[in-house]
């Protein structure tokens, strides 16, 4: 089974060792390969996505990556900033279907903004789709404005488009995922104002015809947003486009008290897949050893489990981290009074001897 580890920038490259130590302490035959990308990739090679980088990607099993960017590339032009890395890959690889769960360990509700009561037991997929929306959509650019309410004005615009394959993959996948978990899907859209939206709805409610075993339920994005602090718990599987998927993920993340904790899966027609934290490169923590390696460890055991079909072994990390949490053992994100506070490496150590500690335990 071939990797490609792809550790990035900022935090990046801390992480991934730690989600790499732990993948090794498997003792799984797996193939690692290493490669620049992002920011580290540009001052390398000058591009953020060099083609030895996207052709190790290409021909991997899998891919396990960190973060990408910084401040210091902002004044660089998009095509070249360390985020377009991530773009290229998605484009490349196929990767239509980002999968997000978002769980409150027992552990964990008191580093959450919300109250114990609306955040114990929180366990919410949010499955977004990735290659299509204004994110990739096209025309886009700058010109001078003719019409509207300033003509004369310069004006940028991006282009918000859907079809209906696109749509009918994300359905097809958000309807089978909530038929392995609590049966009910919320899709996200604004159809009362965007056309692209209407058809969203429209595709979704035609696919649902297909799963009567499951619930379905429209939301508008807005309304979604509020009752993901109102009542997170009323929701199973929520499915919704690029834009508002990337949103509606990072508000997710917090009601579990740390981004810092939540993995990803962003998945191909096949399965392939590339693992990467929730959260971002943070360039301001880098190098200090504090950041939370756990999400991408998390992500580890994603890859394991739906890509290289090891569900035993992701089980195992999963159970690690959870031993781990329930010592006590913390990062600066995820710390308060009680807890001992560990380092990034530590934090990794600690996963990798609960991870021993169970093998041997069911070893003997």
């Amino acid at each position: 089974m071939k990797i490609a580890v792809l550790p990035g920038d900022g935090i990046g490259p801390e992480i991934v060792a730690e989600a790499v130590k732990v993948l090794k302490a498997l003792e799984l035959p797996l193939t690692l390969q290493s490669a620049p990308v992002g920011g580290a990739a540009y001052e390398a090679f000058g591009h953020p996505l060099p083609p030895a980088t996207l052709a190790l990607a290409q021909e991997a099993d899998a891919v396990l990556f960190g973060a990408v960017g910084d401040w210091k590339y902002d004044k660089l032009e998009r095509a070249l900033r360390p985020e377009q890395a991530i773009l290229g890959l998605r484009k490349n690889l196929g990767l239509f279907a980002n999968f997000r769960p978002a769980l409150c360990y027992a552990e964990l509700t008191h580093a959450s903004s919300l109250k114990p009561e609306l955040v114990g037991g929180l366990d919410i997929l949010i499955l977004r789709e990735l290659t299509g929306d204004i994110y990739f959509g096209t025309p886009r650019g700058r010109r001078t404005a003719v019409d509207g309410h300033f003509p004369g004005s310069e004006e940028a615009f991006d282009t918000m488009r859907y079809s209906r394959p696109e749509i009918e993959r994300i359905a097809h996948l958000a309807f089978q995922a909530a038929g392995k978990r609590r049966g009910k899907v919320t899709s996200v859209d604004k159809a009362n104002v965007l056309e692209t939206s209407q058809l969203w709805k429209d595709v979704v409610t035609e696919v649902h015809a297909q799963y009567p075993a499951v619930q379905l339920e429209h939301m508008y994005v807005d309304n979604a947003a509020m009752q993901l602090v109102k009542a997170p718990k009323s929701f199973d599987v929520i499915v919704t486009g690029n834009l508002f998927g990337d949103i509606l993920s990072d508000e997710a993340a917090m009601l579990t008290g740390s981004i810092g904790m939540l993995p990803s899966a962003s998945l191909d027609r096949n399965g392939k897949g590339l693992y990467e934290p929730s959260h971002g490169s943070a360039p301001d923590i880098a190098g200090k050893g504090i950041a939370n390696p756990l999400a991408t460890i998390l992500s580890a055991a994603m890859m394991l489990r739906y890509s290289l079909n090891q569900p035993e072994s992701a089980a195992r990390i999963e159970a690690a981290v959870q031993s781990v949490l329930a010592q006590g053992l913390r990062t600066g994100d995820i710390w308060s009074e009680g807890c001992e506070k560990v380092g990034t490496r530590a934090m990794g150590d600690a996963v990798v001897t609960a991870l021993k500690t169970t093998m041997t335990i069911t070893k003997s």
